[in-house]
């Protein structure tokens, strides 16, 4: 199993907007062969910002990299930047490779 995570430091006054976005958008996830789960998770708050993080769950590293070189990630991914700045910076993207499962 693997596991990709993007991490955002979202604003305070973006949040509700933030996951507004996330609700409504088409991730064709679903299309794509080896993809398990998707999760968006919401974090602690902080004072400039609340952290938020999504992560997809694949059936190997494999499958998560042939869904970022798919039609149906250019497609997910299209309209992204487009919004007004909600975050502070740039996600932080992190992979795992699952070592254990109980």
């Amino acid at each position: 199993m693997f596991l990709a995570m993007n991490r955002f430091r979202v604003l305070p006054e973006a949040t509700e907007s933030f996951e507004e976005v996330w609700r409504s958008r088409e991730s064709h996830l679903h299309e794509v062969p080896g993809f398990v789960s998707f999760h968006l998770l919401k974090g602690p708050e902080a004072e400039d910002h609340t952290l938020y993080a999504s992560h997809t769950i694949w059936k190997d590293r494999a499958a998560f990299e042939a869904w970022t070189k798919s039609e149906q990630f250019r497609r997910a991914h299209a309209g992204a930047g487009q919004n007004k700045p909600m975050t502070l910076g740039h996600p932080q993207v992190e992979l795992f490779e699952s070592i254990l499962e109980a």
